[in-house]
């Protein structure tokens, strides 16, 4: 059964949080909404604040994973990260964020989860 976009998304971020627990980072929050964005992942790995963006796909149309963070998108997630970080007193904390890939075959399991650290910078 074709799964949505949507389900997609939501099994590619469950996945991905996985995936950073056994790699040791502490999971915070997810799908953190503020007016400037969202962000899919707010995790700590050690003293460390990390905003993640998880961008999964499906087959090979269309380009990877990576290449479907635009600059758009790489802006309104440093400006999310900024408005986090003010929110919640953040300041204190070195932070960065992240970009994971989720790749699915076509019994949507996963293919290929890469995390690259510090992904996304001004």
């Amino acid at each position: 059964m074709k799964k949505s976009r949507q389900d997609i998304g939501k099994l590619g971020e469950t996945l991905a949080a996985r995936y950073l627990k056994k790699q040791g980072f502490k999971i915070i929050e997810t799908n953190y909404h503020c007016p400037l964005g969202e962000i899919d992942i707010i995790a700590q790995q050690k003293d460390c604040l990390v905003f993640i963006e998880v961008r999964t796909k499906t087959g090979s149309g269309f380009g990877s994973p990576e290449e479907s963070v635009t600059r758009a998108k790489k802006k309104k997630m440093i400006n999310t990260a900024y408005f986090y970080v003010k929110e919640y007193n953040c300041l204190q904390y070195n932070w960065r964020i992240d970009f994971i890939a989720v790749e699915l075959d076509q019994n949507y399991k996963p293919s290929r989860i890469e995390l690259f650290q510090n992904a996304i910078s001004e």
